[in-house]
């Protein structure tokens, strides 16, 4: 099993945790991330990584229930699935080539491009359900060091808003989400 594998792990079951925690009411409140609300943190996820991992590495992973009507379960059929891959080492070693993201091995093309959505996700779902906002620690300060460095590709992909700032005293974690353009 690889590194990533428990990585993906830890913060796959933080991700969980919150969408099996988000009462039924709440799949409609509002999201950080501008235009969305609850349900489409989980849809964008489960929306964007199968054909991902499908067209970089040939991996079908199992579908589950529709965001409108399974939001939760939605989530975690997708994400056994990448775990399941993760955890067998065939899988895991095999080569994952997409013509946006380059070649790697597959694993570490989920850590790279999987891991810290679903990370900062967590916390947009989090925010938008009133839920525990607290991500792992380790991974807040792997993610902030490494995407400091590609600030400006970052904001060139329309994927993250301008940052803002944290506030001298602000912890690694508020750090990161306003580094993302959300509001802390």
């Amino acid at each position: 099993m690889s590194e990533v594998a428990d990585r993906y792990r830890t913060v796959a079951e933080g991700f969980t945790r919150r969408a099996k925690a988000v009462p039924q009411t709440a799949w409609d409140a509002p999201a950080p991330c501008d235009g969305w609300v609850a349900r489409d943190v989980v849809g964008h996820l489960v929306e964007w990584i199968p054909p991902f991992l499908r067209d970089g590495a040939g991996v079908e992973l199992p579908a589950g229930p529709s965001i409108g009507t399974d939001p939760a379960q939605a989530w975690l059929t997708m994400s056994d699935g990448i775990q399941t891959l993760l955890d067998d080492p065939d899988h895991a070693g095999r080569t994952f080539s997409h013509p946006q993201a380059g070649e790697h091995q597959l694993d570490d093309a989920i850590g790279m491009f999987i891991l810290g959505d679903v990370l900062i996700h967590t916390w947009d779902l989090a925010r938008a359900t009133g839920l525990d906002e607290t991500l792992d620690p380790a991974e807040v300060a792997r993610m902030f060091e490494g995407i400091q460095g590609i600030d400006e590709v970052l904001r060139q992909s329309g994927q993250y808003g301008p940052k803002i700032d944290p506030g001298e005293d602000a912890d690694m974690q508020t750090q990161l989400i306003a580094f993302t353009g959300r509001r802390p």
